[in-house]
């Protein structure tokens, strides 16, 4: 793997080019083939994330070998993060399994124990390769890449430029992950394409200049297309998409079994499956860096 393939230097080129690097969760195979596709076919970057559930159901050290074969035979960026980890074990689990960037996730506890946890885990994965970019992650956003009845996150705890800026220097991390309107999960009117989440954009730009690093945007599913690339032009690097490619999976799957209820060939069933997800994920990343199509994901329902 080359130095200008390096995720550093990806994200660092997208700023200058006014992109985002888009950021796709997989839990499985099925999953992992869409999103690998969708890079495939749009020639751009990807960062694949897995939350401490989906690695444990697909194999931390299987995902990250999957994702070296992967990026060696196709000779196109793709990362692989270890999306909200919650212990010191589990980061270190993924920097030995060799992830490429490691989000460490202790927002839910009070501020300066934030800070004092996310500190002791960088330097803890640091250690064992100083090129993983850490992420840390302060404000309420909700949890689950789900389906919500209510919103989820609290607009009380949105981030200020002042944290982001302390939290940055106290821990040294790479990537900050910000509360910014921003929530995990999507409400059903979401799915259903009536409703779009809405981004604080200023917000975005005035913690951008007091932090100074990289910023990720988690819960990005269900935003409204012009809020992700005014949230770009404020600052934001990395787009989380999880809960949309779910919706994706799920109603595929339901469909593929319903045309054919005889069909038992995991192969012949999934295939419709993958197709769908990868059209989610090429979607997004077009939008994300900067082809826009009005409605193309309005709706995934």
């Amino acid at each position: 793997m080359t130095s200008k393939h390096s995720l550093r230097d990806v994200l660092a080129r997208l700023e200058k080019e006014g992109a985002a690097l888009g950021h796709f969760n997989v839990a499985d195979h099925v999953l992992f083939k869409a999103v690998v596709a969708a890079a495939v076919q749009t020639k751009l970057p990807v960062l694949i994330g897995a939350s401490e559930g989906e690695r444990e159901f697909f194999g931390a050290r299987q995902l990250a070998a999957l994702v070296k074969t992967q990026r060696e035979e196709l000779d196109i960026p793709i990362f692989v993060n270890a999306d909200h980890t919650h212990s010191l074990a589990k980061a270190m689990e993924a920097a030995n399994a060799g992830f490429d960037c490691v989000g460490i996730d202790f927002s839910a506890l009070p501020f300066e124990e934030n800070v004092a946890r996310t500190r002791e885990a960088v330097q803890a994965i640091k250690a064992v390769n100083p090129a993983i970019l850490a992420e840390g992650e302060i404000g309420n956003i909700g949890t689950g890449s789900e389906i919500h009845e209510t919103a989820q996150g609290d607009p009380k705890t949105l981030t200020t430029p002042e944290e982001a800026r302390q939290f940055v220097e106290a821990t040294r991390i790479d990537i900050l992950a910000p509360a910014v309107g921003n929530m995990h999960g999507m409400l059903k009117s979401m799915v259903q394409g009536k409703a779009k989440k809405h981004l604080d954009i200023p917000r975005i730009g005035q913690i951008k200049q007091a932090a100074g690093v990289f910023l990720t945007l988690h819960g990005g599913s269900g935003t409204e297309d012009q809020h992700f690339r005014n949230a770009i032009g404020a600052g934001i690097n990395i787009i989380h998409i999880n809960t949309e490619l779910r919706v994706a999976w799920r109603q595929s799957l339901q469909e593929s079994l319903a045309r054919d209820p005889n069909e038992v060939v995991p192969y012949k069933i999934l295939r419709p499956v993958v197709e769908a997800v990868k059209e989610v994920v090429g979607s997004r990343l077009r939008l994300f860096h900067g082809e826009v199509s009005p409605g193309a994901v309005a709706s995934v329902a």
